[in-house]
């Protein structure tokens, strides 16, 4: 009997994925067990194994397509199974079209309308040959302007990560009272310890920034905290939530009970999730139960900024570079590291003097260490 795929659901929170690129053609063999096809959460990637062998009889949905929880996906024939006659059975969930994805991608390229285009595949499929027929036809399926010319305006779809990361910025501004406050720290002495401590193992100034301020947090547990409908609910864990810049938009893995780990496990953690990051490879529990961000423009040149709470959370730091420029040091002018901290925080939660102090602990630690 044919084995229906449907989009997994993959955390409590997730309601529909979006397919981003397919393993196997219809007609291919599968196994059961190997990789199928790639869905994009709202926070990673994940790999689809085929819970079956037999034959890939279709795809019941293009690549890039969004599908909800639980709808169907693809078709598997099993063996003594016809695969074209379950694929020309086959329709989609919810009155969606089946687009090849060479047709897909096809038509964006030449910004055809896929809802005008007739498919004459198995069970209506459009394919690339059904676009190209649209093109020649010069009719309704073209969206080109009216002398001919190809429109110069294009849009970009708002899915996957980019749609989640759109829907949580605004959330977050919406339901918090957000303030941020900025401070330009001397960090002379974070810079001495890096290169004294890069001869023994690799570190990053952010991986000392994460050690700081979840040694801060132990002594600031108010902006260690979420808020509940009645009360401030001070949290007992410290995870400490880097974001990491990809190409698509952003993603904030997590260092679990950063407080007890040393600078040289920070560092290590931190390489292997920004790598997994930029690949694609994170799991639901590497981006999940942050209780306090970071965010790093300083490679980009930024010195401060005004970074936005991830929901939940009541304060994320932004960190800028660290430029060498004069400043008054024990009385003299001098050539000094300078740092610019950002904090936003919520400030139903906590107000503006204890945040202060909260950002002048992690600039002592930061430099110092935790004394």
């Amino acid at each position: 009997m044919a084995v229906e795929l449907t989009m997994p659901k993959f955390g409590l929170t997730m309601h529909d994925g979006t397919l981003q690129r397919f393993f196997k053609a219809p007609g291919e063999a599968v196994v059961a067990g190997e990789p199928l096809y790639e869905v994009e959460t709202e926070k990673v990637l994940y790999i689809v194994e085929a819970p079956a062998s037999g034959t890939l009889a279709a795809w019941l949905h293009g690549e890039g397509a969004i599908v909800e929880c639980g709808n169907r996906v693809a078709i598997i024939a099993e063996a003594g199974e016809d695969p074209s006659a379950i694929a020309e059975g086959a329709t989609t969930s919810g009155g969606r079209r089946v687009v090849s994805p060479v047709a897909r991608k096809l038509a964006t390229e030449l910004m055809i309308d896929l809802g005008r285009v007739n498919g004459t595949g198995p069970g209506g499929r459009i394919t690339r040959e059904d676009v190209e027929r649209a093109v020649k036809s010069g009719g309704p399926a073209s969206v080109a302007s009216g002398d001919g010319a190809k429109p110069q305006l294009r849009t970009v779809p708002m899915r996957g990560m980019r749609r989640t990361i759109a829907a949580r910025m605004h959330q977050s501004l919406r339901d918090t009272a957000q303030l941020t406050i900025t401070t330009e720290a001397d960090v002379t002495a974070a810079t001495e310890l890096r290169a004294r401590l890069t001869c023994e193992f690799d570190f990053t100034y952010t991986d000392l920034l994460i050690q700081a301020v979840a040694r801060a947090l132990l002594r600031h547990p108010r902006m260690n905290s979420r808020l509940s409908e009645e009360s401030i609910l001070l949290l007992t864990e410290i995870n400490i939530g880097m974001a990491v810049a990809l190409e698509e938009g952003l993603i904030v893995p997590v260092i679990a009970n950063a407080e007890v780990r040393s600078l040289r496990e920070i560092a290590i953690v931190s390489k292997d999730l920004g790598e997994r990051a930029r690949s694609g490879h994170l799991k639901l529990e590497d981006v999940s139960g942050g209780t306090f961000s970071i965010t790093n423009l300083g490679n980009f040149g930024i010195d401060a900024f005004t970074p936005i709470l991830n929901s939940g959370e009541t304060g994320i730091l932004g960190v800028g570079r660290i430029i060498e420029k004069p400043a008054v040091h024990r009385g003299e002018i001098a050539r000094r590291s300078m740092l610019t901290l950002s904090l936003t925080f919520d400030h139903r939660v906590i107000d503006g003097a204890p945040a202060a102090k909260f950002l002048q602990t992690i600039i002592d630690i930061f430099n110092y260490g935790d004394r």
